[in-house]
């Protein structure tokens, strides 16, 4: 006798775990946090020196395992030649390369910033497309570049999550995510909507300036009765 044929099986769709309620103890000290971040410096912004669109993705994906510092040295004499997507590659990469060899990785990164210039050019008219999906396609801009940008220009409200804000919200005890990306999940859950577009900036100048790595200092620091983890620091 032949036996029944079997039902194909459903493949399985893995669900991302529901997000955990946050208590309103804790949404109030959050929202007591971000407003004292507001009262220290209502709009922050990237200490990245940028004239347009296009001269800020190109300064955010230099950056990338570089400082602030180095990259503004080495965009300030670029930027004055190559200011847009059509000089850059122009420049091309055999002359790109003599003002960036001061940062990580120029090699690379001038590959990519001549082709991302290609594709500006050929597909965009020049301009750099404001929207997350055309911005990652570039070479060279993932999705933290990406994040950088938009909430730069106030495009989107993103939090783009570099080591000072992952080390941050840890400390803060915003997150306890083991990635970048489960971070960002959750500082996009908890920080309050009006503080979004500013949330990345204030994390990263507090991580650079005040919580930073080796020894925080928390003496100055004007958030550090809301920190949690004050007590592991203080006196240290």
């Amino acid at each position: 006798m032949a036996l029944p044929a079997r039902k194909p099986s459903k493949p399985l769709v893995k669900k991302r775990p529901a997000a955990k309620r946050v208590p309103p103890a804790e949404r109030e000290r959050v929202e007591v946090l971000f407003s004292r971040f507001e009262s220290l410096e209502d709009h922050p912004k990237t200490e990245l020196h940028y004239s347009n669109p296009y001269t800020l993705v190109t300064a955010v994906a230099l950056s990338a395992q570089a400082t602030d510092v180095q990259v503004n040295k080495a965009t300030g004499p670029l930027f004055q030649v190559a200011d847009s997507a059509a000089k850059m590659l122009e420049l091309g990469e055999e002359g790109l390369i003599p003002y960036i060899a001061s940062i990580g990785l120029y090699r690379t990164k001038a590959k990519n910033v001549i082709a991302a210039a290609r594709i500006l050019v050929e597909r965009h008219g020049g301009e750099v497309p404001l929207n997350r999906a055309a911005l990652e396609s570039l070479p060279g801009v993932g999705r933290k570049t990406a994040s950088v940008v938009l909430n730069e220009l106030d495009i989107e409200p993103a939090i783009a999550v570099d080591t000072h804000v992952f080390r941050v919200s840890h400390r803060l005890k915003l997150s306890a995510g083991k990635t970048p990306d489960a971070v960002e999940d959750d500082l996009m859950r908890i920080v309050p909507d009006r503080y979004k577009t500013r949330a990345h900036h204030w994390l990263i100048l507090h991580g650079r300036y005040v919580c930073v790595a080796r020894r925080p200092k928390c003496e100055i620091c004007r958030i550090a009765d809301l920190c949690p983890s004050r007590e592991l620091f203080v006196g240290a």
